[in-house]
């Protein structure tokens, strides 16, 4: 296991801390393969029934790690990563928590609707400023949570809504004080973690394929024929 995810489990829950502090906890492809390490292993271990997952420091993630893209030779490696990063997480078996701190935006906002459950604290914010570059947003996973209205604002807009809209649109299911989020956030994964664990897969499998679209289908025209058809205009990102 590398540096960049966290691990630790109690009793039949395993906590994810996504590692990069110094850099918002940006989505970096190393950082995106060692999660999906992490979910391979723990889908083949018995002894664990929920995850949460998290962010170290003042932010769950700032999104991908733009820093990637400025060289076009990498593009097809980095988007083939992403590509199966989102699948591995979408397919996990068991249910994921996501313990949101501060931002969750772009790529981070996708990371966290593709987890089961979302809750935050009141600092929160979400959006997909990424469309301002060029960037296609995945509208069909957001849509499936808070529905077309809410998803097709946030999409085309690129504002960021706080925790009290993410709460409203379903977004988030409870916001917590920060200092109660993880533990509020275990307790529930404790909880799960008391049905058995065939009903927890068997569960989550109902659930990703009672979609309208397929994640597949939705997923395919929105990532990766998305890469192909439009252009990225990084000359337009925001300078952080």
């Amino acid at each position: 296991m590398g540096d960049l995810i966290l691990f630790r489990q109690e009793a039949a829950v395993a906590v994810l801390t996504l590692n990069r502090p110094e850099k918002r906890n940006a989505l970096s492809s190393q950082l995106r393969q060692e999660l999906m390490a992490v979910l391979d292993g723990l889908d083949a271990d018995d002894s664990v029934r929920c995850v949460v997952l998290t962010g170290q420091g003042a932010v769950f993630s700032a999104g991908f790690d733009l820093s990637e893209f400025s060289d076009p030779s990498r593009r097809k490696a980095l988007w083939e990563n992403s590509s199966a990063y989102h699948r591995r997480v979408f397919n996990f078996s068991k249910p994921i928590i996501a313990a949101i701190q501060g931002a969750a935006l772009a790529g981070a906002l996708d990371l966290a609707l593709l987890c089961d459950i979302r809750l935050c604290d009141p600092s929160a914010r979400f959006g997909h400023p990424e469309v301002r570059f060029g960037a296609v947003p995945l509208f069909s996973i957001l849509k499936n949570v808070v529905g077309e209205g809410p998803a097709r604002h946030l999409c085309f807009s690129g504002e960021p809504i706080g925790a009290a809209e993410a709460l409203r649109i379903g977004l988030v299911t409870e916001v917590v004080a920060l200092e109660a989020l993880l533990p509020r956030a275990l307790l529930l994964a404790q909880n799960i973690a008391l049905s058995p664990l065939a009903t927890l897969r068997y569960t989550k499998q109902s659930m990703c394929a009672a979609a309208g679209a397929s994640f597949e289908t939705a997923f395919a025209r929105e990532h990766d024929e998305g890469l192909n058809s439009i252009p990225l205009n990084l000359e337009l990102l925001p300078r952080r």
